[in-house]
């Protein structure tokens, strides 16, 4: 059985993407959770992760300790699953927009920061980080008007591209991004997910004890 080595529900983007592949692979794995902004956070991440950062993936002796590569190799597990799109065209496109989520967005990741129990309203936004809103709504936009025929993610079935833009959902709900019809329908779509109604659920417990 997997082993996948995680923080906080609430806060950690880059543990949600690979969480949720295992979860629409319907894989069975062990979750390991590590509390962020602990004094002892760094020294217990160690213990997995010879980055000292997570998520890590544990599968017998192999430790991937990169949420981009952690889904790749369950790409390469489970080939049958269709995590990269079929056509090479598409699988070129998901993998740049999916390279593109993983080292960019920079504005976008330090003002709209993932904490999924948040609700704002009424908030004003830089210019970078109008960019990078503007940017991924293109993106969501131009994918789903080609491939709404084919099922209601990016390329039509679920893919590696949609759980890297996944906590990009969640960001824009908490912080009342406005996004146009065909963005926001894919937005509601992804939270809507069970998958993702358990990471929000289990999100908002962790807040609760912490507040108890």
């Amino acid at each position: 059985m997997f082993r996948l080595v995680i923080a906080d529900k609430n806060f950690s983007s880059w543990s949600l993407r690979p969480w949720l592949v295992l979860k629409m692979l319907a894989e069975p794995f062990e979750e390991i959770p590590l509390r962020l902004y602990q004094p002892d956070t760094h020294a217990h991440i160690l213990k997995f992760s010879p980055s000292g950062k997570v998520p890590a993936l544990l599968d017998h002796q192999l430790c991937i300790w990169d949420s981009l590569a952690i889904c790749e190799y369950l790409a390469e597990c489970f080939p049958a699953a269709g995590l990269w799109p079929r056509e090479a065209a598409d699988r070129a496109t998901a993998r740049a927009i999916a390279a593109e989520m993983h080292s960019g967005f920079s504005a976008l990741r330090q003002n709209l920061p993932l904490n999924v129990v948040a609700q704002y309203s009424g908030l004003s936004f830089d210019e970078a980080t109008q960019a990078d809103i503007k940017r991924i709504s293109e993106i969501w936009q131009s994918l789903r008007h080609d491939h709404q025929d084919g099922g209601p993610f990016l390329f039509g079935g679920f893919t590696i591209a949609d759980a890297m833009y996944a906590p990009v959902a969640l960001r824009f709900a908490s912080y009342g991004v406005s996004l146009p019809p065909l963005a926001q329908a894919y937005a509601d779509h992804i939270r809507a997910l069970p998958a993702m109604q358990q990471w929000i659920a289990e999100a908002r417990a962790e807040q609760d004890g912490k507040d108890s």
